[in-house]
């Protein structure tokens, strides 16, 4: 019989999320813009020159530069969300009002070297809580 956590033992590992759409801080705005509309994705995962987790640039983060602008403004110099970000053993109901309180809908999960693990969403970490206890996904 397999056995599942309930839900308040829940982590953020428990709803970790993959996400193959990343660029580095040192792309061009209008890159990313190009990335955003031609992988129809809301975000990408911005890394840094090392590969660690930046942050997240949504459409919302290019939409302030125009044409001429965006092919000289680099990601890493946009509005874009920074850290802190979630850790896999932070517990799914803390990450869940960190969240709310941030107002996030994906938040990146990073190791403890600031290398991304993937990302949790709003709607994935209010299914989870949501679930009887002992009925928790894997």
């Amino acid at each position: 019989m397999t056995s599942y956590p309930t839900t308040d033992r829940l982590t953020v590992a428990d709803a970790l999320e993959s996400h193959h759409f990343q660029i580095t801080e040192d792309r061009t705005v209008g890159h990313a813009d190009e990335v955003l509309r031609g992988a129809h994705v809301p975000y990408l995962l911005v890394r840094d020159h090392d590969g660690r987790c930046e942050g997240l640039l949504t459409r919302a983060g290019t939409d302030p530069f125009d044409s001429r602008y965006s092919e000289q403004t680099p990601v890493g110099a946009t509005a874009h969300q920074r850290g802190p970000f979630a850790w896999p053993a932070l517990g799914l109901a803390l990450a869940a009002l960190a969240m709310e309180i941030r107002h996030l809908t994906v938040w990146p999960v990073t190791d403890d070297d600031g290398y991304l693990l993937g990302v949790i969403t709003a709607a994935r970490v209010a299914a989870l809580l949501a679930l009887p206890p002992g009925r928790a996904e894997h």
